[in-house]
């Protein structure tokens, strides 16, 4: 069994602690950002159409340079803007709002653009090869409308060296299905620990334990639930800075029995740009990449 499969991609990001637009940086002499590594390892993996969820700083000739390589590499090519006005309820007022509502929202906007099941990633975020490979066999053969997907990584792998960062640690059941995602900020080493900070307090981490990096594999129904959570988001008066996350409308599923999610080790190195002296990590990390023949010198040439 093959199923057609889309990759939705949020690249919506403002960039404030990369003090950049990194979802659209290049990373080595090729030009690709991580995003066009992630394309080129889905297309590998089996899938044909790619959704990109954008803010309106998104360069136009980054849109352009995407669109060409749409035509040759011949795979379908969406972009949707997210607005804060995108799937609001009529009459609801949004003085008071600067900016879209998160990632939740980020992904109900896809909704008049996705038919397939798709896998959910996060643009700046390098998840490698085996994710998509192992991604594309559960949507043959595993994911429908009560049955999701997760790719989850060791936390010990997913840290900067160069400050804390947000990571959501997932809890399973004994059919590694998924219990809770717990989001904590404030996660980093602390000389040979793994520690993150709760009520003034260090709690440690195993290296081991398992985070979500927002590499979800969705069954499309899951746009009736976000259209619906994300109105009760909405009529709860929501303060001006708050967002609507997927992990968020996710845990309501499984709390509501409306779906489980089964989640697996991904067998791929994860790597991230959280700060931008994390750059040269990932740039090291690719050239060895390419020194092992997993990926061409020109992704697209």
């Amino acid at each position: 069994m093959t199923s057609r499969k889309a990759l939705l991609i949020l690249a919506g990001g403002l960039g404030s602690r990369y003090k950049g637009l990194k979802q659209v940086d290049g990373i080595l002499e090729n030009g690709s950002p991580i995003l066009e590594y992630s394309i080129y390892d889905a297309l590998e993996a089996g899938f044909s159409i790619v959704v990109i969820i954008v803010n309106r700083l998104i360069p136009q000739s980054y849109i352009d340079r995407l669109n060409t390589i749409s035509k040759v590499k011949n795979f379908e090519l969406h972009w949707i803007c997210q607005e804060k006005e995108s799937f609001l309820p009529k009459g609801f007022n949004l003085t008071k709002r600067e900016k879209p509502w998160g990632t939740g929202h980020a992904v109900l906007c896809a909704k008049n653009a996705v038919q397939e099941t798709f896998v959910m990633i996060n643009a700046d975020d390098f998840y490698g090869k085996e994710a998509y490979q192992l991604a594309s066999e559960e949507i043959d053969f595993h994911i429908s409308g009560s049955q999701f997907g997760m790719a989850a990584y060791p936390v010990g792998s997913t840290l900067s060296g160069n400050g804390s960062v947000a990571r959501g640690i997932c809890t399973l059941d004994e059919e590694d299905n998924l219990v809770k995602i717990e989001e904590q900020t404030s996660i980093r080493r602390n000389g040979d620990s793994i520690v993150y900070t709760e009520n003034g307090n260090d709690i440690e981490l195993t290296s081991d334990a398992l985070v979500s990096m927002n590499f979800f594999i969705f069954h499309p129904d899951i746009f009736n639930a976000l259209d619906m959570y994300f109105n009760d988001f909405i009529q709860s008066d929501p303060e001006p800075s708050q967002e609507f996350y997927i992990p968020s409308a996710v845990q309501r599923m499984i709390d509501e029995k409306k779906a489980k999610v089964r989640v697996k080790a991904s067998p791929s190195q994860w790597m991230g740009v959280t700060y931008a002296d994390d750059k040269s990590s990932i740039k090291d990390f690719l050239r060895s990449e390419i020194e092992k023949n997993r990926y061409p010198e020109d992704l697209w040439n």
